[in-house]
């Protein structure tokens, strides 16, 4: 006797079959963790977007990027260590967090390196830049490779008090990304550094613990930290550059075929992800000044740029030979 739960399971293994079959390869669907710490509307989401759709046309459905913003998995440091043990598959970094597994990918994180927004968009469309930095991961860093270079434009400084030059940051407590080059740069400005994760800025900047606090302005605008450091300081002072990981246990499981539309998905961020954030920035701060923030826009530089140039070469070189080549080319782009 043929049974309604019989021919229920018929029609749910039909199902299947169809599924799998229409995506013209006969394949599995398969589904792969991507994580950041940032929400959704920002510089990373449109980042995971493209890559997720590139991803899913190139492999005809049988490659589904699940996206985790927000450090649902974790914050920058604990995501890169689940990306390189291969507990998850992709994720994005800040290029300074990236440090914690190449020390030398400090070098983006250099002051005044990017001399403004126009110089940081053609340096990362630069192939010679983006090769350096990929060539710097693939030698130095087991367990990961890096997929592309993206951005979430330049940091500023933001606090309860208004930053107008250099002067204005002595003694200040500043939370900074745990880098060597920013534990060298902070302090001969005349500040005092703090480390933290950035799930911890909001509060210490509210209860006093750090001063200051340093970052793109759409990441500004969408944490809220204006709730709690209502001037907004154009410092521009570093960029805020990314890494899309993959982990390399993901990597080596894939099909030839598969590694070239992962690569290409990547390549289509490169390419997409750093002027629709660069035109997120500016529309984060046309908000920012209608809710009433204060933007102070005549920072003089000039102090600054005094203090931190001569630590371009030395902090590369301290680095490594890699930090030095990449500094190298982004200096001579034009």
């Amino acid at each position: 006797m043929f049974s309604v739960s019989k021919a229920l399971g018929v029609f749910v293994t039909t199902l299947t079959v169809a599924v799998w079959t229409s995506t013209g390869w006969g394949q599995e669907v398969r589904h792969f963790r991507f994580a950041y710490d940032q929400p959704r509307g920002t510089g990373y989401s449109i980042a995971g977007d493209i890559f997720a759709d590139k991803l899913k046309e190139l492999s005809k459905g049988t490659m589904i990027i699940d996206q985790y913003p927000g450090a649902q998995l974790g914050q920058e440091p604990q995501v890169l260590q689940l990306m390189k043990n291969g507990d998850i598959e992709f994720c994005i970094s800040s290029s300074a967090n990236a440090a914690t597994l190449t020390p030398q990918a400090g070098v983006m994180s250099l002051h005044f390196l990017f001399r403004n927004e126009d110089h940081l968009k053609k340096a990362l469309a630069d192939p010679q830049v983006t090769k350096a930095i990929k060539d710097m991961v693939e030698e130095t860093v087991q367990g990961g490779h890096v997929l592309a270079v993206i951005t979430l434009g330049l940091r500023d400084m933001y606090s309860k008090k208004e930053i107008h030059k250099l002067e204005d940051m002595k003694g200040l407590k500043v939370r900074v990304q745990a880098t060597a080059t920013e534990d060298a740069m902070f302090p001969a400005y005349g500040a005092q550094t703090v480390h933290m994760p950035f799930g911890s800025v909001y509060t210490s900047l509210q209860t006093g613990v750090v001063d200051v606090a340093e970052n793109g302005v759409n990441v500004y605008l969408v944490n809220k930290h204006y709730e709690v450091a209502p001037v907004l300081s154009m410092t521009e002072h570093e960029a805020n550059n990314n890494l899309v990981w993959i982990s390399d246990k993901l990597w080596k499981s894939l099909s030839d075929e598969q590694k070239r539309w992962v690569v290409a998905a990547g390549d289509e961020v490169g390419k997409q992800q750093p002027a629709k954030s660069l035109e997120l920035e500016h529309q984060s701060a046309d908000k920012l000044k209608a809710i009433g923030v204060k933007i102070v826009t005549d920072v003089d530089k000039s102090g600054f740029t005094k203090v931190a140039n001569p630590y371009l070469d030395k902090l590369a070189k301290d680095l490594g030979p890699h930090a030095v080549k990449i500094k190298d080319l982004i200096v001579q782009v034009k």
